[in-house]
Formats: structure tokens, C-alpha cells, sequence
């Protein structure tokens, strides 16, 4: 059972009875587990933990997945943008019970790389409301999508104004119950931006078991402040052209801030890129182990371009947060524009981060450093163009630190506070043929203002630097869906099912209609990647209402090859709010498929057809792309049979087990330890249940 209701934010909010088990209260065995939900909708792709904050390696644990959040665009899996993020909730002259003293500083803390969820932050609620469930995909009847790990939805309801919406309510020491709720839109004029509202209420509750503490306290000196631990460049690393992985944990990342004084003319005027913006952003800065730096080559590491192989930039995104509202006071709900009083960098390694709540010094340290104020310079403008891994003496960099308050919360009281996190900057096509034509240095190169230069590095850097005014951009639409009470223009919703089949001669695509019921709908798109899904995609069929159907034949698809697919519905275009005339689109991301399509042939009882292509094998020939350069087939064969294939000495190198009923088998050469098998002779053995069998010999060159 629900009872819902929409807040004097117009936040949805539903309040769960004890008979809803699944989103009632987390237990400690599960919180300590480590709980989280992802954001995973639009084209911005992060998880969030039960915790109130993403610790580092808090998801997995892995160090090699250390840089773990924010993806941005979803598909591409090295394209995540944080390392690191701490919540900190301090009060002033606190009668620590636990001391036995009064305390000039109490601070409690999550991150950014330890918290206690027994004594200090506790969760109580974590869940994620939908507006509607994941779509079901599948590939040749198997599922096809992470919808049903990743896109885990607690409760659906239709009156919820964004796409997703995660809830989190957590006790803490000190009295106050922090509730963050995280929304997320689908829609591609929204979707690479968070919106979080904070809520702190000073409710005495001070454990886990929901004791009210007697008396209860009035609180002064409170402050909600946030540290991210942003890192760029992590394309670069994971992909080996990178010398240096300190990139993947934000050595190097430059920290901009913008609108802490909120009478300056960037701030008041209305033709400003930052009017009305309160915001903390980074960006990959230089560094001194560039591949184009240390070997000298003619080129700035603006954009982290893959020199000297194809040029594409790597590094290319802006990625921050910008204030939509903070509260005056408890009794005065208008927005301070003078929110958040601290914007000072912090040291990752030097910093306060240690979490020890029962260590006076230590809490008038970090609370010292979430009242530190603004910093004369920005860390970004005290680099400049010079090397930012070099500055400061961090070892691990430095982070964006966001303070909110100080406020005096009586008990009952409350304050609200909102935030919208973003990521942006060129998109992917842009970063290879920029790239590309950077590393071909043939001018003139075409400038963003369509002015052109015979500087191959000016344009780059030019290109590269668009991103700031994307990312403002984004920020100022987060304001507007703020302004509108959450609310954005819905696309029309991506089908419920989508299927996709493997055929002799085609791939088949069949969907649902669900969408076809919304406001001017006008029919279906197909797109399709090649080889791998961490790719662009490119469209292969449309239409519209007027000859809307529910089934495609891709006809298009070679044998050998690996295909992925994503249906989309859209609209005629009347309810863009952003670009009037553009079609909305339902997210690639709730149809893209994870597995692969192949095409495949019947199967063939005559084991004489059986062949294997190509023969003789040479790598270099890269007969099905090179992605799967290391692929071979078997074609003709019977539709159920056991492939056994030895060296030409008797080895047994692999088995496989051919069950599909096609007459296709692909197989990438590895063998059963999975090892790529080297040059030679090799021998197919084919058997039949019913006992028929046959042999191929074909060679390998490598």
C-alpha cells in the first residue's frame, strides 16, 4: 500500500507502509552490503548508494574500477567522469553524549572514502520510484539488456514528473535526518543532467533503531557540504595509450568556479553564458606524462588526443554541479543567492577526509574546511594553461569542495536544499573527426565561430573549449525544469518489448505499440552498431504514423559479423520545448542491445557442405571486421553437432558445442584455456548424435 502526495516542491513522495516490504526500511545486514540503485535512462549513467554518498570504490571495490560514475555519453564504457564523493553534515557547540563534552565542532560524514552506517550516517529508506518499468529486449530469445540488474525499479507510478526518481532518507548522530532524492529524465534535452534536493530536518533521531533523543536540541552552525572528486581522461588510461593512471583517479583535474558573487555583472546579466549560475566544474587538464608531450610532439594534451594513432579526443568533458536552490532559513523558504558560502578546492590526499567523529581536532578541522569560504583565485585560474597534475603538492589532486548554510535548525525544523550535477561536451563523432583532422594537420581548420586558422592546435583547443558553453547550457535548462516544478515534456515512451531474431537471411525486429497511444506520435527508428555496442550507431529504417508498423527484416546484415540494435519512438515534433520542430525521442538506452545478432543460415544435413571460412586464416586480412579480427566460422553445418578442433600434432585445442539448429558456428580462435591459438595447422572434427562425422584441416597465419 502507498499513500502519495506531491510536496510544496512538487516532488512526488510516497510514503511506505510496513505491508511493502521490498522499499520499507533497509536492514544493516543489507546497508552495510552496500546497496545502490543506478540512473541509467538517458544519455548521463551513474549509480547512487544507500549511503547518501558514492564513496570511492564503494560499488565494487576494485581499484581498477576506481573511476566509477557519471558516464557520459552511457554507451561508451570508458566515458566515466568520477573518482570520488563526500557528504559532510556538521553543527557547532554540540553536546557530544558519546564524549561526555561539548564540542566546538561535530561533524558526521560519508566519504569520501569511509563512513560508519552503525553510529554516525544511517540509511533508513532507499528505493527508486519509475514512471513506468524497463523495457524487456532480447536477442534469439535470451535477455539482451542490463534492465533487469541495473534498472531496478522499487515502484511505479505515472504521476511521477521525471523518468526516474532514487529516495534515500538517512539518520545521523547529531539528530538530523537527511532525505536526497535524485530525479533523472529520459528526455535528450534533459537527460545528461541529476537533480538532488536535499532535505534536512532536525528530527532527533540518533541511531539506526529510530531513537528520538530527550531533550531535543536546537542545532546552530549547521552545514551540508559536498566534496567531488572529478577525473578526466579515463578513455585514455583504460585503453593503454596513457602512460600515467593517475589521470583515472584526478591528478590533473581543473576546478572552475563561477557565481559566488551574486551582484557581479556575469551573474546579473541576462546575455551572460553564466547568468544566474552558482557553479562548481572541472575538465581534464594538461599533464606532464601526455603521450604528445613526452615525446614531443607539436601539440598541446587539450582534449587528451590519441597521438600518434587516429588523433581522437579522449578527454573532452565538462562535468559539475550548479546550485538551483538553498533555503534562507527554516522559516524562510526563498532562494540565498549567496548559496553555497564555500566553494574551496580540497586535497584528496591532504585534505581532511578521514572520517572520526569522536576526534575534536579533526572535526574543527573539516569543519574549518567546510566553512573555508571562496577562494581568492580558483584552483583552475591559478593553473591556467600551465600543467595541473603539477600543482599544489596533492599527490591524488584536488576536489571541488560546496558548502551550504550555516543555519540554526530548531527541532521540527527544516531546510531544503537542490542541486543539479551535469556532464557535456562534444559528442563522440566530433571527437574522431576533430581528431582526425588535428592529426592529418592539413589547413585551414574551421573554427567553432566559422572563422578558420592554419593552427592545428588553436582548433583543437577551440573545439575542445566548446564544451563550457554546452555545459552552462545544460545547467540553464536544469534551472528551467527547477523553475517548472520538476516538470519536463515527456518523448513518447520507448516500447515495452523488443525482440530481435537472428535469421538465414535476416535479422528480425519486432516491438511493441504501447507508445502509439501518446501525444503526437509519429512512429518508430532503428538504429544499428557494428561488431560492438560501445560504439555510434547509425539509423537503418523509419516511419511514421501514417505507415507505422512493429516489425523490420534488416536485410542489410553480412554472416560473421556481430550486430547490435535500438528501437526509438518518436514524436512530429509540436512539443519540443528546447528546438520546435525536432522530434522527441523515447531513450536508445531502455531497448540498446548488449548481445550480439548474427546471421545465420538453415542448418544442412550433408556433412560434405561443411566448410570453414576463411582457409587459409591470415589475422591481417581482417575478414570480419576488426573488432572480431580474430574470428573464424564454420558454415553448413547440421543443425545439433559437437566441434572438436585439434593441432595438426593431435592437441586438443577447444569444443564446441554447436546447439542453435543454424548452420553457423562462429569462433574467435581461442582455445579452452582461452588463449588466441598461434599459426599452423589445425583439424575440425565434426560429430553428429546420430553418429556421423567429418573433418576439416585449415591454416592459421598470424
Amino acid at each position: 500500500m502507498s499513500i502519495k502526495r506531491f510536496d510544496s516542491a512538487g516532488v512526488f513522495s510516497v510514503l511506505i507502509t510496513s505491508s511493502v516490504l521490498l522499499v520499507g526500511q533497509v536492514e544493516p545486514a543489507l546497508a552495510q552490503s552496500g546497496e545502490y540503485r543506478w540512473l541509467r535512462v538517458g544519455s548521463l549513467r551513474s549509480w547512487y548508494s544507500n549511503v547518501g554518498s558514492e564513496m570511492e570504490l564503494a560499488r565494487t571495490g576494485q581499484v581498477t574500477e576506481q573511476n566509477d560514475g557519471l558516464r557520459w555519453p552511457a554507451q561508451f564504457k570508458w566515458g566515466n567522469n568520477c573518482a570520488a564523493k563526500g557528504m559532510w553534515l556538521g553543527t557547532t557547540n554540540y553536546d557530544d553524549r558519546t564524549l561526555k563534552a561539548t564540542v566546538a565542532h561535530k561533524v558526521v560524514a560519508v566519504g569520501p572514502r569511509t563512513t560508519d552506517i552503525q553510529t554516525e550516517i544511517m540509511p533508513a529508506t532507499f528505493k527508486m520510484i519509475g514512471q513506468y518499468g524497463p523495457p524487456t529486449v532480447s536477442v534469439d530469445g535470451k535477455e539482451a539488456s542490463d534492465n533487469s540488474s541495473e534498472d531496478v525499479v522499487d515502484l511505479i507510478s505515472d504521476t511521477l514528473r521525471a523518468d526516474r526518481m532514487v529516495i534515500n532518507e538517512l539518520n545521523s548522530y547529531i539528530g538530523v535526518t537527511i532525505t536526497r532524492r535524485v530525479l533523472a529524465y529520459s528526455q535528450q534535452n534533459h537527460d545528461n543532467y541529476f537533480i538532488y534536493e536535499y532535505t534536512l530536518k532536525n528530527t532527533g533521531i540518533i541511531d539506526k533503531q529510530g531513537t528520538v533523543e530527550q531533550p531535543r536540541k536546537t542545532l546552530t552552525g549547521v552545514v551540508l557540504f559536498f566534496t567531488y572528486r572529478y577525473a578526466l581522461g579515463n578513455e585514455a588510461f583504460k585503453n593503454g595509450w596513457y602512460p600515467s593512471n593517475n589521470i583515472d583517479w584526478g591528478r590533473n583535474a581543473m576546478d572552475q568556479v563561477v557565481g559566488t558573487n551574486p551582484t557581479a555583472p556575469s551573474f546579473t546579466d541576462p546575455n551572460s553564458p553564466t547568468y544566474h549560475i552558482r557553479s562548481n566544474y572541472s575538465w581534464y587538464g594538461r599533464h606532464t606524462l601526455s603521450p604528445s608531450v613526452v615525446n614531443g610532439a607539436p601539440a598541446t594534451d587539450v582534449g587528451l588526443p590519441d597521438w600518434p594513432h587516429d588523433g581522437h579526443l579522449a578527454a573532452v568533458h565538462y562535468v559539475g554541479t550548479v546550485t538551483l536552490h538553498a533555503d534562507k532559513s527554516a522559516t524562510d523558504r526563498s532562494d540565498n543567492t549567496s548559496q553555497p558560502t564555500t566553494t574551496m578546492y580540497i586535497g584528496n590526499d591532504t585534505g581532511p577526509n578521514t572520517n572520526q567523529q569522536f576526534n575534536p581536532t579533526l572535526m574543527d578541522r573539516k569543519y574549518a574546511a567546510m566553512t573555508a569560504g571562496h577562494a581568492p583565485v580558483t584552483q583552475a585560474d591559478q593553473i591556467g594553461n600551465g600543467f595541473a597534475d603539477g600543482f599544489g603538492g596533492d599527490a591524488g589532486g584536488y576536489a571541488q569542495g560546496q558548502g551550504y548554510g550555516p543555519y540554526t535548525l530548531a527541532p521540527g525544523d527544516s531546510v531544503r536544499i537542490v542541486i543539479a550535477e551535469a556532464v557535456a561536451g562534444l559528442d563522440r563523432q566530433s571527437c574522431f573527426a576533430i581528431g582526425k583532422k588535428w592529426l592529418d594537420n592539413v589547413p585551414p581548420f574551421t573554427l567553432p565561430g566559422g572563422s578558420t586558422t592554419a593552427d592545428r592546435n588553436a582548433y583543437k583547443d577551440a573545439w575542445v573549449r566548446t564544451g563550457i558553453d554546452s555545459l552552462m547550457q545544460t545547467f540553464h535548462r536544469a534551472m528551467k525544469t527547477y523553475q517548472n516544478n520538476y516538470v519536463v515534456v515527456p518523448p513518447p515512451p520507448a516500447p515495452n518489448f523488443l525482440d530481435v531474431n537472428s535469421g538465414g537471411d535476416r535479422v528480425r525486429l519486432t516491438w511493441a505499440v504501447n507508445a502509439e497511444s501518446s501525444p503526437g506520435f509519429d512512429g518508430y527508428e532503428v538504429y544499428r552498431a557494428i561488431d560492438q555496442p560501445d560504439t555510434s550507431y547509425t539509423p537503418i529504417f523509419s516511419c511514421n504514423r501514417a505507415n507505422v508498423v512493429h516489425t523490420f527484416d534488416d536485410t542489410t546484415a553480412l554472416r560473421g559479423r556481430n550486430y547490435y540494435y535500438y528501437v526509438v519512438s518518436k514524436d512530429d515534433g509540436s512539443r519540443n520545448d528546447v528546438s520546435p520542430g525536432v522530434p522527441l525521442v523515447s531513450s536508445k538506452y531502455l531497448t540498446m542491445t548488449n548481445t550480439p545478432a548474427q546471421l545465420k543460415r538453415p542448418a544442412n544435413q550433408d556433412l560434405a557442405e561443411i566448410r570453414v571460412v576463411p582457409n587459409p586464416y591470415n589475422r591481417a586480412a581482417n575478414a570480419f571486421g576488426t573488432v572480431t579480427r580474430d574470428r573464424l566460422a564454420f558454415y553448413g553445418l547440421p543443425g545439433v553437432c559437437t566441434i572438436k578442433i585439434f593441432t595438426e600434432r593431435g592437441d586438443l585445442v577447444q569444443t564446441l558445442n554447436h546447439d542453435d539448429g543454424s548452420g553457423d558456428q562462429l569462433w574467435d580462435s581461442l582455445t579452452s584455456s582461452k588463449q588466441i591459438i598461434v599459426s599452423g595447422l589445425y583439424i575440425a572434427v565434426f560429430q553428429t548424435p546420430d553418429g556421423r562425422s567429418a573433418f576439416r584441416k585449415f591454416i592459421v597465419v598470424r
